[in-house]
Order: C-alpha cells, then sequence, then structure tokens
C-alpha cells in the first residue's frame, strides 16, 4: 500500500520537475482515497513556505474541513524539513511515509526528530525508505542540471 502512493507522490515531484522546482512531491491519505496532492511551488508562487507538504496540508483540511488530520496518512518523496515537521505535529497527522532521508535539512529522522518528540503533545508513526531511490534520484538529477546550468 505504501509503495502505490509513495508513486503518485513521486509523481507530483515529476511535475515540480517539469516546472523548474525543487522535485519533492506528497500526497494526503484518508479513509484509503487521496485527499490532497501537492509539489514544491516556491519558484512559482514566490513563497518559501510552498513545500509540497505544506501544500497538501492546506488542501487535506480544506477536503476534510478541519484542521485536524486525524486518521490521514501524508506521503513525501523527502523527509520533512523542520517547517514541515512542525506543520504535520499541529495538523495531528497521525502516520508520516518518506522516501529519500535529508541529511541537510531532514526534521524527522536526519538532523531533528519532531514527529515523534516526547515533549510535543502529538507524535506520528513514522515508515521511512518507501522508494527511497527513485526519489533520491530525482533530486539528484535535479541539482546536478541546476550545477550544470550555474544555478544555485
Amino acid at each position: 500500500m505504501h509503495e502505490h502512493f509513495m508513486q503518485l507522490a513521486l509523481a507530483e515531484a515529476e511535475q515540480a520537475l517539469r516546472e523548474a522546482e525543487v522535485p519533492i512531491g506528497a500526497v494526503i491519505v484518508h479513509d484509503d482515497r487521496v485527499i490532497a496532492a501537492a509539489h514544491n511551488q516556491r519558484e512559482q508562487l514566490h513563497d518559501p513556505t510552498a513545500h509540497a507538504e505544506m501544500i497538501a496540508i492546506t488542501q487535506a483540511a480544506e477536503a476534510l474541513g478541519s484542521w485536524r488530520l486525524a486518521d490521514c496518512t501524508l506521503y513525501a518523496t523527502l523527509e520533512p524539513c523542520p517547517m514541515c515537521a512542525g506543520a504535520i505535529v499541529q495538523a495531528r497527522i497521525p502516520v508520516v511515509v518518506y522516501g529519500a532521508t535529508d541529511p541537510k535539512a531532514g526534521a524527522v529522522q536526519s538532523l531533528f526528530r519532531l514527529l515523534d518528540d516526547s515533549r510535543l503533545n502529538h507524535r506520528c508513526t513514522i515508515v521511512s525508505g518507501v522508494s527511497a531511490e527513485p526519489c533520491g534520484a530525482i533530486l539528484t538529477r535535479f541539482f546536478e542540471q541546476q550545477r550544470r546550468l550555474g544555478k544555485k
């Protein structure tokens, strides 16, 4: 089941790649159906908060008519950053599944452990490494292309 939904998140990442965005995708599932699907849009929206997870959380809250996303699972192609992990905690998402780890900004298991920190009022079940190879490969491809083009 996790592989299927991660493939949908990867499709979102591919869309981001086509739009010259950092290729990260996210989907949120409730009752075995996708209620939100998003990809990074920071460049397009000129918004530093326009990460795939943040957009998907907003879509899911709209779909459910509630900011509490209980009984949902978030799938992200990359380990969420501190901002996204904070939003996941605030939205009360119980399960987070991600593909590639992010040693530079990961806030789930790499640099920080925000989603299972006992000091916070909400903790998540974490499943890491689902489709890690393709999730990491699309990012590698993007950043190699950016370096060839002389972009940061």
